[in-house]
C-alpha cells in the first residue's frame, strides 16, 4: 500500500511537472531561435528537460565551495534567477556528507601532506609529458610498485584519471572477436570502455549470479556465430557500486568464471581502500585470494585522497597493456605530487609508516557506515546499501522531493549530493550519503537528527510498515558495533541493540 502510493505521487508529480513546463514552453517558444540554415543543437525533448525541469534546480547541483574539502566545508549560497543561479554573495559552513573522502587523507591535516609538498617542491606540479617519453619518475616507477603490493598482484600500471582508467585499460585488454558481460549499473567509464574496445557485450541483471550463468552459458553454446567460438569471455563486474551501495557477489562470481573459463574484471573504484579489516577491497571483505580476480582495478581520487587510478594483474598483461592502451601512452602522466600522496596512503595503511594512523581510520570508518545505515533504516528510510558500504543511497522516487531534500538539509547546514532523471531512471531519485573516517559520531548523531527533520518533511519514510518497534531512540547509549570481523550478510545491530527482522535487500526484492 505504502509503495503504491509513492508511485502515484510519482507519476502525479511528473505529470504536473510536464504539463507547467510545456505550458511554459508554448509561451516562451517564440525566444527559442536557431540560426538559419543550422540544426538545432538540441532536440525539442532535451531542450524541454535541460529549461524547463532542471534549469530550476540548478542551485541543487555543483555547490561551489571556498574552502578546503573536508568533514566541513564552507558552500557558496546561490539561488536560480531565470533560469540563471546567481550568488547570494555568502557562505554557509555545511557537514560534509556527499564528499568521496571515505578515509579522511584528502583533509589539510592529512598526515601524508609533508610528503607530498616535498615532492611537488621537488618535481614540480606536473612532468608535461606522457609516460612513454619523460613523464616517468621514480615516484611512478614506486608507486605502481607499491599498488602491486597493496593490491596483492604481480604487477600495476597508473592513469592520471579515475574514468580514464576503464575507458582506456579495457580496450586494451579485450578486442574484436570477444565478449565482454557487464551488469547493468556498471559505471558509464565501464560501458564507454567496453564500447571502445570493439568486443561484443551482453548484460546481466544486477549482482544476479543465476542470470549471468544463464547469459554465459548460451553465449558459449551460441559462439560467435555458427562456427566461430568466442576467443575469450570477460565478466564486468563493480566491488561497490556507486549508485547502489551494493556489494558484488565475489563468491559466486568467482565460482561461475571458474566453471566455464571466463575472466574477472573487477571495478573497486569505492571498496579499495574502504572496505575488508586491512582496507584492501572486497576480496580482503570476503576473505578471498586476490589471485582468485584476473585483473582488480581502482582509482585513487576515493580513499586515498588524490587523482588518477590503476589496473592490477599478471605481469605480463600490465606489460602489453603498456604497449596498447591508447590513454596510457598518450595522456599526461599523474602528478608527482598526485603519485606521492596514494603512495603515502597505502604506507600508512599497510603500518610501513611505523604508526597505526591507516588501521585508526578504517575502524571509524566502518563504525560511521554501520552506524549511519543503521540510523537510516531505522527511521523507515529506503536504503540500498550493503552493510559496510561508505556510499550509502536512500531512495527519494518523487521528483519534488529531489530539491525539497537538498534544499531543506542545506538550511540546515547539511551538504548532500542528491540525484535524480536523467541520471537515474524516473523513479528512482536518490540521496547519496557518503561517510567519512574524519566524521565523529557526536557529529553523526547531530546530522542525522536534523536529517530525520528532514525525512518527515519530506515523506520518506518507505520502509515504516516493517521498521515499527525498531524506531531510534536519541537518548540511547552509542551503539556498541563489531566492525570488521563482520560479514556482510549477517543482521546488522542498530543502536538500541535490536535486530531488523529483514534486510534491505529482501525489501527491495518484495517491492519488485
Amino acid at each position: 500500500m505504502e509503495m503504491s502510493y509513492t508511485l502515484a505521487v510519482t507519476l502525479f508529480g511528473y505529470a504536473v511537472l510536464w504539463f507547467f513546463g510545456r505550458v511554459k514552453a508554448l509561451i516562451y517558444f517564440s525566444q527559442r531561435r536557431t540560426s538559419k540554415g543550422y540544426a538545432p543543437l538540441q532536440t525539442d525533448l532535451e531542450e524541454f528537460v535541460t529549461s524547463r525541469v532542471l534549469a530550476p534546480l540548478k542551485d541543487c547541483y555543483a555547490r561551489p565551495i571556498v574552502s578546503p574539502a573536508s568533514t566541513w566545508i564552507d558552500v557558496l549560497e546561490r539561488e536560480v534567477v531565470d533560469s540563471r543561479c546567481i550568488s547570494k554573495g555568502r557562505t554557509r559552513r555545511c557537514f560534509n556528507f556527499g564528499s568521496f573522502n571515505y578515509l579522511g587523507f584528502g583533509d589539510p591535516e592529512s598526515p601524508c601532506r609533508d610528503e607530498v609538498i616535498k615532492v611537488a617542491v621537488h618535481y614540480s606540479s606536473h612532468t608535461c609529458s606522457n609516460r612513454q617519453h619523460l613523464g616517468t619518475t621514480r615516484v611512478h616507477i614506486e608507486l605502481e610498485e607499491t599498488v602491486a603490493r597493496f593490491i596483492g598482484k604481480e604487477a600495476a600500471m597508473c592513469f592520471g584519471m579515475g574514468y580514464g582508467t576503464n575507458w582506456a585499460g579495457i580496450p586494451a585488454i579485450i578486442g574484436r572477436g570477444c565478449l565482454i558481460i557487464s551488469d547493468t549499473q556498471n559505471h558509464a567509464s565501464i560501458a564507454n570502455g567496453a564500447r571502445t574496445s570493439g568486443a561484443a557485450i551482453k548484460t546481466f541483471q544486477h549482482n544476479d549470479a543465476q542470470d549471468l550463468e544463464r547469459v554465459i552459458r548460451k553465449s558459449i553454446l551460441e559462439g560467435m556465430d555458427s562456427k566461430r567460438p568466442w576467443k575469450k569471455i570477460l565478466i564486468i563486474v563493480e566491488g561497490i557500486y556507486s549508485m547502489e551501495g551494493t556489494l558484488c557477489p565475489l563468491e559466486e562470481l568467482i565460482r561461475i568464471k571458474k566453471k566455464y573459463k571466463c575472466y574477472l574484471y573487477i571495478d573497486e573504484a569505492h571498496s579499495i581502500g574502504a572496505v575488508g579489516p586491512r582496507g584492501r577491497g572486497v576480496c580482503d571483505m570476503k576473505g578471498i585470494p586476490p589471485a582468485d580476480v584476473d585483473i582488480l582495478m581502482g582509482t585513487f581520487s576515493k580513499s586515498f585522497g588524490s587523482m588518477g587510478g590503476y589496473i592490477a594483474g599478471p605481469r605480463d598483461l600490465i606489460e602489453r597493456m603498456k604497449l596498447y592502451s591508447a590513454g596510457w601512452i598518450h595522456s599526461p602522466s599523474m602528478s608527482p605530487a598526485a603519485a606521492q600522496g596514494v603512495m603515502s596512503v597505502m604506507k600508512c595503511i599497510m603500518g610501513e609508516d611505523g604508526t597505526t594512523i591507516g588501521r585508526a581510520k578504517l575502524v571509524s570508518l566502518h563504525r560511521n557506515a554501520l552506524y549511519v545505515r543503521d540510523r537510516l533504516i531505522s527511521m523507515g528510510c529506503e536504503v540500498l546499501a550493503d552493510a559496510g558500504s561508505p556510499v550509502i543511497p536512500v531512495m527519494l522516487s518523487m521528483p519534488g522531493a529531489v530539491c525539497a531534500f537538498s534544499r531543506l538539509t542545506f538550511e540546515r547546514n547539511i551538504a548532500v549530493v542528491v540525484v535524480g532523471y536523467p541520471a537515474t531512471p524516473k523513479f528512482q531519485s536518490r540521496i547519496r550519503f557518503c561517510v567519512s573516517a574524519g566524521h565523529t559520531l557526536e557529529e553523526l548523531k547531530i546530522a542525522l537528527d536534523r536529517v530525520e527533520e528532514v525525512v518527515d518533511l519530506c515523506g520518506l519514510r518507505y520502509m515504516r510498515g516493517w521498521c515499527q518497534g525498531w524506531k531510534h531512540n536519541k537518548t540511547s547509549p552509542e551503539p556498541n558495533l563489531k566492525i570488521i570481523e563482520m560479514k556482510s550478510k549477517e543482521p546488522r545491530i542498530s543502536e538500541n541493540g535490536k535486530v531488523p527482522t529483514k534486510t534491505t535487500e529482501e525489501v527491495r526484492k518484495k517491492r519488485k
